[in-house]
């Protein structure tokens, strides 16, 4: 893990294509701006957790439902 120190207007580049922008700081809140190409998913890392095990879950179905197909 990358650690850095920024400071409110500063940011920090990820390749040469994503810029992450602190964009303000209030007591423990920081605010972030995140500059990507729109080809780059961008999630809160609980949303990227709630898709992955909806993922799972969606997969799981598929291959009862192709079970069930088969035994008709």
């Amino acid at each position: 893990m990358l650690v850095l120190s920024r400071k409110k207007d500063e940011s920090i580049m990820i390749g040469d294509k994503i810029e992450i922008k602190i964009l303000a700081i209030d007591g423990d809140q920081i605010k972030l701006g995140i500059i990507a190409p729109k080809t780059v998913k961008v999630h809160r890392s609980e949303v990227f957790k709630a898709i992955q095990e909806q993922n799972k879950e969606a997969l799981s179905t598929t291959s009862n439902l192709l079970e069930q197909f088969r035994n008709l």
